[in-house]
């Protein structure tokens, strides 16, 4: 049995945050992470972050990723497990995890949850044919492995990632041959939207993909519009040729160890799904049990650092190693967090947050 303070289970953006700020306030941390490498999301993203100087403004994914990983390995407080999957957190506050062949018991004093999002899939006929990709997927492939997928795209959502993806896409030399999303409007930032377009990308709004087509492989789709209330308009079917399909319709909350724990639960439908209920510093109904990042909802990475900061925090202090600066940091915390969510952009977050917290 392994003892420590701090159990974090997910090693990205929301994961290496709070390891960071409960070691600096002098918990011993114990970092869990699935795969064989920490980092998460960050170490897939090429494109340079916007929001303040705190959250990294201007500075690349992957860059962030390194910044983060060198203030883990320079703090003793802190160990890393990687390539150790998280496999239940029990009723008598035990965690077990699968660990390089091993399965081990941890103990800890306070546990923080910050697994991250799953990608959504979309129903259409033929979409298990070969060539038909995650947004995640795609991402892994060419910036973690450097694999180039395919020659001719079409993205499916044109969200922040569909949008980023596909400018990544191009930058990698592939044609991306159309960005199309159901909505009668495109649901990412315009700067990202001005870049593909600039580039010669069309992006079709109020269409969605009714068939995959090919015999071994993806060779072409069959795109259809649909009317104002997104029902199918019969006679608009027209195909693109296509070698990959890329899907990027949003991500649901990896929530599983929640239920597990009999974590007050609740669906909300504008933080992607299924979140445990939890107060302001991120603690939910079970005590010192903590969610951060994607798996609280679904935000920007650089929402889930703030997160992960403000639960690091939390669970360090409820252990008694609560800092000087406490309340001064925290409340600076806070404040990103508010500017991270402002505007029209932010309106389905503040929404969702509400029905998210415990009173």
């Amino acid at each position: 049995m392994i003892k420590t303070d701090i159990a974090i289970i997910g090693g990205g953006p929301a994961g290496l945050c709070a390891a960071i700020e409960a070691a600096k306030a002098g918990a011993k941390v114990l970092l869990l992470e699935r795969d064989e490498f920490l980092g998460g999301q960050l170490v897939k993203q090429t494109h340079k972050f916007f929001g303040s100087k705190a959250q990294y403004a201007s500075v690349r994914g992957i860059d962030i990723a390194r910044i983060l990983l060198d203030e883990i390995k320079q703090n003793k407080n802190v160990t890393v497990m990687e390539n150790s999957v998280v496999l239940g957190i029990y009723e008598d506050g035990v965690i077990t995890t699968q660990s390089r062949g091993k399965y081990i018991k941890i103990d800890a004093a306070a546990v923080i949850v910050a697994t991250g999002a799953s990608e959504k899939f979309m129903p259409f006929e033929n979409n298990d044919l070969p060539g038909i990709y995650g947004a995640g997927a795609v991402q892994t492939l060419m910036n973690v492995y450097g694999i180039v997928p395919a020659s001719k795209v079409v993205m499916v959502g044109a969200g922040n990632i569909g949008l980023i993806v596909s400018y990544q896409l191009m930058q990698a030399g592939v044609d991306v041959k159309a960005i199309m999303c159901t909505g009668p409007v495109i649901g990412g930032y315009l700067v990202h939207a001005a870049k593909v377009r600039r580039l010669g990308v069309p992006i079709w709004v109020s269409t969605t993909v009714k068939r995959a087509n090919g015999t071994d492989k993806l060779e072409s789709v069959t795109l259809i519009k649909l009317d104002a209330k997104r029902n199918i308009l019969p006679g608009t079917e027209f195909d693109v040729e296509c070698d990959n399909l890329c899907i990027s319709v949003g991500l649901s909350p990896l929530c599983e160890l929640f239920f597990m724990a009999e974590c007050k639960m609740g669906y909300i439908a504008e933080l992607g799904g299924y979140v445990p209920m939890r107060d302001k510093f991120l603690m939910t109904s079970r005590q010192n049990l903590f969610v951060a990042g994607d798996a609280a909802g679904v935000e920007e990475a650089s929402s889930a650092m703030v997160e992960g900061r403000i639960a690091g925090l939390a669970a360090a202090g409820n252990l008694g190693y609560k800092a000087a600066d406490f309340e001064e940091r925290i409340g600076d915390l806070f404040g990103q967090l508010e500017d991270l969510r402002r505007g029209e952009v932010g309106e389905k977050i503040r929404k969702g947050l509400e029905k998210a917290e415990i009173a």
